[in-house]
């Protein structure tokens, strides 16, 4: 069940990162972009050879989006920089954390090392992204906790 949800994942994240090359003409977080493409695409195809090889039917997927100019998308409908850094920072998380059940439940060992393989990539391609946002103040924080009753300076 794993294979089948985390290739769907992926399937998703290659047509939202489709948006994002569409929306930004920012150097930098379009070079984030098609890594992000470069790594999904990579283990989608891995994943989908390995699943036909089993006899596991492939899960539908969103149709491609074609490619357009960004300057031409109207600004009621683009995403700002912000926006997509994060929606592919949340994509990455959900990722990864799929990627861990996916190690931790195989029974199989080369599905449980296919996993741990698809998890170690994502943490890499995240630390990199990470960076980038962090740099240009893209990443969203949490405030910090005061518990009640904390004497205030």
């Amino acid at each position: 069940m794993t294979c089948w949800t985390y290739l769907t994942m992926l399937e998703e994240e290659i047509a939202n990162v489709k948006i994002g090359l569409n929306t930004t003409t920012d150097s930098e977080l379009l070079n984030a972009l098609n890594g992000s493409m470069e790594l999904a695409e990579a283990q989608a195809k891995e994943l989908r050879d390995f699943m036909l090889s089993e006899g596991v039917p492939l899960p539908p997927v969103s149709e491609m989006k074609p490619k357009s100019v960004p300057d031409t998308v109207p600004m009621g409908v683009k995403l700002t920089d912000d926006e997509i850094a994060n929606a592919l920072s949340i994509k990455l998380v959900a990722n990864y954390m799929m990627c861990a059940n996916g190690a931790v439940q195989s029974v199989r060992n080369d599905v449980g090392m296919m996993f741990v393989k698809f998890q170690a990539e994502k943490l890499k391609f995240g630390a990199s992204l990470k960076t980038l946002m962090r740099d240009r103040g893209w990443i969203k924080i949490p405030p910090y906790y005061v518990p009640n009753g904390l004497p205030t300076q």
